[in-house]
């Protein structure tokens, strides 16, 4: 039995107390926090439990974020049914990814406390937190605008889970060159737009080497891989969104170095 089954089967015995216990429940229509609160958080969690926690973290936040300024667009619910379209949602699962969703518009919605306990849930495993995240950007950036507000509460969650800066507008760059493709005009020439867009995925510039290059590349790949995002605990719906980043850093990278071959 997979983790969502275990949680309509009412198996708690890896099930969350806290706020995203709190949340899952309420949109389940269970009280999954009570009775649970003896549970540690702390230290190797099972799988089933970060799944249960990205899932209700993922969709909560989604809907937080897009209430930041102050309206939800019709452009960001549509993003927000695509990807449970992408994660191949039942109908029992996209109904609660909704209730969750209209949750985290709640002015009253405890924000810091459900990333902290996202983030102690993940062992602040890095690569899962950083997919949690880019999920959100790309939530935000789906009216193709992005909001002061959202900006002040994206960059307030990537601190939250421990990332800097700088690797918030990387990722901000990864996430806003969705549109990319690495099409090649007549000739198989490259535009400089197009040689542009894929530093900007791959986070390099002209004067990186060929060496550091396809690090950066690797590191992304890396970083980015489904399998091993699931084992560390991403929910198996959630494949197709990694499948989609991996490939658009395999896209830039290929188009770098073809053009990189061809001078």
């Amino acid at each position: 039995m997979n983790w969502w089954g275990k949680i309509l089967g009412g198996t708690f015995g890896f099930m969350l107390g806290g706020p995203l216990g709190a949340a899952l429940g309420a949109a389940l229509g269970h009280q999954f926090d009570k009775g649970v609160k003896n549970i540690s958080l702390e230290g190797s969690p099972e799988n089933d439990q970060v799944k249960a926690a990205f899932f209700t973290a993922t969709f909560s936040v989604m809907g937080h974020v897009a209430k930041a300024d102050g309206y939800v667009s019709d452009a960001e619910i549509a993003h927000a049914r695509t990807v449970m379209r992408q994660m191949n949602l039942d109908q029992e699962q996209k109904d609660a990814a909704i209730k969750l969703f209209h949750a985290g518009k709640r002015a009253d919605f405890p924000l810091q406390d459900a990333l902290a306990q996202l983030n102690t849930v993940c062992s602040r495993q890095t690569n899962l937190l950083r997919m949690f995240l880019e999920i959100q950007l790309q939530a935000a950036m789906a009216d193709g605008v992005l909001d002061v507000s959202e900006r002040r509460i994206l960059l307030q969650i990537a601190e939250t889970l421990n990332f800097s800066v700088a690797e918030f507008e990387h990722l901000l760059d990864l996430v806003g060159s969705r549109g990319y493709t690495g099409a090649r005009a007549a000739g198989g020439v490259v535009s400089t737009d197009s040689l542009a867009q894929a530093r900007k995925v791959l986070g390099v510039t002209s004067a990186t080497s060929d060496t550091e290059l396809k690090k950066a590349y690797r590191r992304l790949m890396s970083q980015h891989h489904p399998d091993k995002l699931v084992a560390k605990g991403l929910p198996e719906e959630m494949i197709a969104l990694a499948n989609e980043k991996t490939q658009k850093i395999r896209k830039a990278y290929e188009i770098l170095r073809d053009h990189r071959k061809a001078k």
